[in-house]
């Protein structure tokens, strides 16, 4: 061999070298950027997600001393935390700056008379209206409400804080005997005005103010009426009205009287039910926000949640759950858009409480003497507190107290709902909403759609990969598996518009065909194979070698379109001609022409290439010395393949069914427009679901950055992940054990 020879043998040694280090560096650097990208989604995912699982915090922001005189009837915050208000019970109203920022300092004092005359009860109305009604000693009441306007003179901000009457200067009479109004209270819409008061004898009135447009004027005319109400049992102690103008509650005691109200020329008592707890007397009653919910407090600590419960076909209030403060609870602080609570018990210890979660988010001691009031600001981030002439004013953090442990995996008793139950419905038109954040229907869908979509691909695809792998001529192989391998590039918007404009509607047309399908495909299979064992012999060799496949396609063909023809007729049969309507009235299963049976089909076509090239890859590859090796020693097809084929390729059968389910989990775009996205749970295959991936893809683009709904789609995300996580590495596991066990064959 020349110099030269050597020289360039050498050469291409070296470059081949170089080349080889390149592309293990390459392949090395790429897998760790692909685990790197992997913590990263992770951590981000946590990074989102982590502040929902934040505890509430409480934090002093400052200090106020002022003269005020009187007894405190109603504490305030405007929209901005920026000014406070005060009503005393003797009709005095004052106003003073929380910050600087609010155009006059901190510290000063506007007052206002509210009102004139002997003051003998006060009230307040819901959350939200900021109006308080005054009850005097000679029957009459009066409504103020507290304003701001704000102003912007040379750019700088300046708030006005304001005293109305909303319906009007003079007081309204309520009694026209004269008597004191002793308990009172009040609610409005914009064309009715209820008050319900109770006198010093004893007596409950409910007067109402009816408005009607004039027509000529456009003004609003209002007329009074009054109403009489059935004796209360015992001293009322304590007179409610739900926003609606649906109920009147009145207290006695441990017993609260609840008045249908809706008809006000037929009122009438719907109920009347022992609230306190055990061992406990009730010392105060609110309506929780959106007043559907009853809070009950007692002197034992304990604070109940009663509401309306569909209950032998009538509403009845209902004992729904109970909290426990940290002694007897003297005051209750209702948030204003949320299902959240503060109650004050003895030496000053604050306890925040969240009805729907049915957690204590906060327990602590505040301030110095006695708290005499306290109050939420309507964004539920502030906390003013009063001691006397001073008032401390508190940054309360909160942001998310709907999202617990239990409201996310179990099961809640929501709002007018018959009991616990499992419920997704993030939004709704309302303000006082209770958002339903619980993950299991989102799960269960995706578990659910994943599983009828292998129940569909799974013997579909191994029994197609089986043959084409061992049984297959190379010929026709290399025609079926890139058809096959072809499908996956086919995108899933696609196949999901394909499911839903045609299929579903299919399916429901031909109902009794599709079930007759499944029986007859098998059978008629069976049928071919047992013709052709009994076919002569020179009419089998004539086909050549792998290629009997071929021979079923025409049979398929035409069973599949008898089946479809035939479809009316059993359906006219046994269905009485409307297969939708025996489902749903004789078999008791509700219906949705966008159902799980869709989806299986639907998103089985979409795993099927996944499940099919992996595993047929795996049969293909088992070493053919230990095929003809079995063959030789007399071992017929099958039992080769049943003991030797499938089990040296159960690694990569497994983990190609395993790929598959992870494909399946992480389905979007067919759910999405396959099925009804209604997060049911049930197991029936006409039924629709929603998944937690097209759960993600519906309300992402809708959910307010960093609110409680956005930072659980994060969530759902997240679990979305550890599924697939804990798919794979269940597969990895069982591929390597099986690897193990048979790579010695």
């Amino acid at each position: 061999m020349s110099t030269q020879t050597v020289n360039v043998t050498m050469s291409g040694s070296r470059k081949r070298r170089i080349k080889d280090k390149l592309a293990s560096v390459s392949v090395t650097a790429g897998g760790i950027l692909v685990l790197v990208a992997l913590l990263l989604i992770f951590f981000y995912l946590l990074y989102v997600v982590k502040p929902i699982f934040d505890s509430a915090t409480i934090t002093r922001k400052a200090e106020i001393t002022l003269p005020v005189q009187g007894q405190t009837a109603l504490l305030g915050i405007d929209d901005q935390n920026q000014i406070g208000y005060r009503f005393s019970r003797e009709g005095q109203l004052d106003f003073f700056a929380l910050d600087s920022g609010s155009g006059f300092p901190v510290g000063q004092l506007i007052k206002h008379d509210a009102v004139a005359g002997q003051v003998t009860s006060v009230t307040t109305t819901s959350l939200g209206k900021r109006q308080v009604v005054y009850g005097f000693a000679d029957g009459t009441a009066q409504v103020v409400q507290p304003d701001f306007v704000v102003t912007y003179p040379n750019d700088k901000r300046v708030t006005e804080a304001v005293l109305k009457y909303p319906l009007g200067n003079e007081p309204i009479v309520l009694d026209e005997r004269g008597r004191a109004i002793t308990h009172l209270a009040y609610e409005a819409t914009s064309a009715l005005a209820v008050f319900a008061a109770t006198t010093a004898d004893g007596e409950t009135l409910l007067t109402a103010r009816v408005g009607e447009e004039n027509f000529l004027s456009g003004e609003v005319e209002w007329t009074t009426k009054r109403y009489a109400l059935p004796p209360l049992p015992g001293t009322v102690e304590q007179v409610l009205l739900t926003p609606d103008l649906r109920y009147l509650l009145a207290r006695s005691g441990k017993l609260l009287s609840v008045f249908d109200i809706r008809d006000l020329d037929n009122i009438r008592l719907s109920s009347a039910i022992q609230i306190n707890a055990a061992g406990g007397n009730v010392t105060q009653v609110a309506l929780l926000s959106g007043a559907s919910s009853l809070l009950v407090a007692n002197d034992n600590g304990v604070i109940s949640q009663w509401f309306e419960v569909l209950k032998d076909g009538t509403r009845q209030f209902t004992h729904i759950r109970e909290f426990q403060a940290s002694g007897p609870v003297r005051e209750l602080a209702v948030e204003h858009s949320r299902k959240g609570f503060i109650a004050l018990s003895a030496e000053n210890h604050v306890d925040l409480f969240h009805a729907t979660g049915e957690t204590r988010l906060l327990s602590e001691v505040i301030g110095q003497g006695s708290i005499d009031s306290l109050v939420l600001s309507p964004r539920n981030n502030s906390l003013l507190v009063e001691f006397g002439n001073q008032f401390q004013f508190f940054h309360v953090k909160n942001e998310h107290p709907e999202v617990t442990w239990s409201a996310l995996w179990q099961q809640v008793w929501y709002e007018g709902y018959p009991g616990p139950q499992y419920v997704w419905q993030s939004t709704s038109a309302s303000d006082d909403f209770e958002a339903k954040l619980s993950l299991v229907p989102l799960a269960f869908g995706t578990l659910k759609a994943a599983a009828y979509a292998m129940l569909f691909a799974v013997p579909i695809a191994l029994a197609g990969a089986i043959f084409a792998g061992y049984f297959m001529s190379p010929g026709m192989r290399k025609v079926v598996k890139p058809t096959v391998e072809i499908m996956a590039a086919l995108p899933t918007v696609i196949l999901g518009f394909l499911a839903g404009l045609w299929l579903a509607p299919m399916i429901e047309q031909h109902l009794p065909g599709i079930f007759l399908l499944l029986v007859a495909l098998p059978l008629s299979m069976l049928l071919a194979a047992f013709v052709w064992h009994h076919l002569p012999r020179r009419i089998k060799e004539s086909v050549p070698e792998g290629w009997q496949a071929l021979m079923l396609v025409p049979v398929l063909v035409l069973i599949g379109y008898l089946c479809l023809t035939v479809s009316p007729i059993l359906e006219g049969w046994f269905m009485g001609g409307n297969a939708r309507g025996f489902i749903t009235n004789t078999l008791g299963m509700r219906f949705d022409q966008r159902n799980s049976l869709v989806i299986g089909i639907a998103m089985g076509f979409a795993v099927i290439p996944t499940i099919f090239s992996i595993a047929e890859d795996a049969v293909f590859s088992v070493p053919k010395h230990l095929t003809q090796g079995s063959l030789a020693l007399g071992a017929t097809p099958w039992q080769t393949l049943s003991r030797v084929v499938i089990l040296t390729a159960s690694p990569g059968i497994f983990s190609a069914v395993m790929m598959g389910l992870g494909r399946a989990v992480g389905e979007t775009m067919i759910v999405l427009m396959a099925t009804g996205n209604t997060p049911i749970m049930d197991m029936s295959i006409f039924q629709g679901l929603r998944t937690l991936a097209a759960n993600i893809a519906v309300e992402m683009p809708e959910s307010e950055v960093g609110s409680s709904h956005y930072r659980v789609l994060f969530l759902a995300a997240f679990v979305l992940f550890v599924f697939t996580f804990i798919f794979n590495s269940v597969a990895e596991f069982v591929r390597q054990r099986l690897r193990d066990k048979y790579s010695s064959m």
